[in-house]
């Protein structure tokens, strides 16, 4: 370990002009622990706090619905959809901001694997195709999804100006310094990439060129409520939470498509997730996605997820296209991620049972 050069780990960047004071984010993960009515508590503000005490440069929050009619995912997910959820936020991102660490939004619409809605029963997708698996019990889901409905012209611009409307408040409200569109992990966006969760004729369905469009107006929408001076990223996944080893269909064809056009978008930075962010998307011994989207998007900072948290890894995939590495389980284990690497000191051991929802971490570790 201690032949690693790992100064490219923390050293700093720029992200549209944003500076960020090194390479390691804490990834966002699915928490749950806001009020029924979808505020921030100070208990989130405390569980975010600790990763900016702890030295990452970058913070990402969980998934933020978006609207009042399908976005919501699950029961007390935080929301950004009116000024009392906006104003919620803004002890958790002055916590993070008095560390000098980057703040990032992240916005979701859940569509068709909508598990705990408090404005609706029913779910909407791109077509009437019930999603593959079963809800989460982690997060007080049970049985099937539902069979969505396949949405109408104007309940996907109504989701569109959602994202938007959404960003305005995360930015201007809140006092976030940056926006990420949640397209990974089956979630709305992701669902109209999915050829299997895609069957519509019209200008949403079809080829993967058409297939991506409601990322790529979504990105558009919210870009121009925000400005250009925000950076605006994407999440992307091949992988979804109820079918982990899905692959594009396409390949190394359709990366090059998606990566292509949200390079074409203007896209500030693109957001990888994958099991294990270095091995290959695709073909055995070919080129990991990151480094898809680091050929395909030259001007995009290319954000990697995927057991990342071990620096010999860390430092590999920043030679390997990644400009960030993102991390989950190795944060929530250490929160002082960051401050035991530059140390080299020893890391904790990783629990599965802190996956759970916050609501079920005991105050102790908060502290930590």
């Amino acid at each position: 370990m201690t032949d690693i050069d790992t100064s490219a780990i923390f050293a700093p960047t720029v992200i549209n002009l944003h500076a960020v004071k090194n390479r390691l984010s804490v990834a966002p993960m699915t928490r749950i622990s806001a009020t029924q009515d979808g505020r921030a508590t100070e208990r989130m503000t405390r569980y975010y706090e600790r990763f900016a005490r702890g030295g990452f440069g970058t913070v990402i929050t969980e998934g933020i619905y978006t609207d009042q009619a399908f976005s919501q995912g699950y029961i007390h997910q935080p929301g950004m959809t009116d000024l009392a959820q906006a104003e919620s936020w803004k002890p958790v991102v002055s916590s993070l901001k008095a560390h000098g660490t980057l703040a990032i939004a992240q916005l979701m619409h859940a569509g068709a694997i909508s598990q705990g809605n408090r404005f609706r029963d029913n779910t909407m997708g791109p077509s009437p195709v019930r999603p593959k698996g079963e809800q989460m019990t982690f997060y007080h889901g049970k049985d099937r999804y539902a069979l969505p409905a396949a949405m109408t012209e104007a309940q996907i611009g109504d989701a569109i100006n959602g994202f938007a409307e959404s960003a305005g408040r995360a930015i201007e409200v809140a006092g976030f310094d940056a926006i990420e569109i949640h397209g990974a992990n089956g979630y709305l966006l992701d669902q109209f990439l999915t050829e299997y969760a895609n069957n519509r004729t019209d200008r949403w369905g079809g080829a993967t060129e058409s297939r991506v469009r409601l990322i790529l107006e979504t990105f558009k929408a919210v870009r121009a409520r925000v400005g250009a001076q925000v950076p605006v990223g994407i999440r992307l996944s091949q992988g979804k939470v109820n079918d982990y080893q899905h692959k594009w269909a396409g390949a190394e064809r359709d990366a090059e498509i998606i990566f292509g056009s949200l390079a074409d978008a203007g896209a500030d930075f693109i957001h990888l997730i994958e099991f294990e962010a270095w091995q290959p998307a695709f073909a055995e011994n070919g080129p990991s996605l990151m480094r898809l989207a680091q050929r395909y998007a030259p001007r995009a900072a290319i954000l990697a997820n995927g057991s990342l948290h071990n620096i010999e890894r860390a430092a590999a995939a920043l030679n390997d296209g990644a400009d960030i590495i993102t991390i989950g389980r190795g944060a929530l284990a250490n929160p002082d991620l960051p401050r035991r690497l530059s140390d080299r000191g020893v890391l904790n051991d990783f629990d599965p049972s802190i996956l759970g929802p916050i609501a079920d971490v005991k105050e102790t570790e908060l502290a930590m």
